[in-house]
């Protein structure tokens, strides 16, 4: 008997549709919070950071390390 016989009669692609609802359920639930409306201020903020010539990252021990 092989391995691939085994593993085809295992029954596990249950395993797989269950890993397809995880994901669109987490994906969704990602994209509904990135366009919650209250998010809006603080990613056009964000966004800004490369543009703002006044931002001063904190120098490297001052982040602990």
């Amino acid at each position: 008997m092989k391995l691939s016989d085994i593993m085809s009669h295992a029954g596990l692609a249950i395993y797989a549709e269950y890993a397809l609802v995880l994901f669109m359920l987490v994906f969704v639930g990602i994209a509904v919070w990135a366009f919650w409306p209250s998010n809006k201020a603080k990613f056009d903020a964000d966004a800004q950071l490369p543009l703002d010539d006044d931002f001063r990252p904190a120098p490297a021990r001052a982040r602990g390390r």
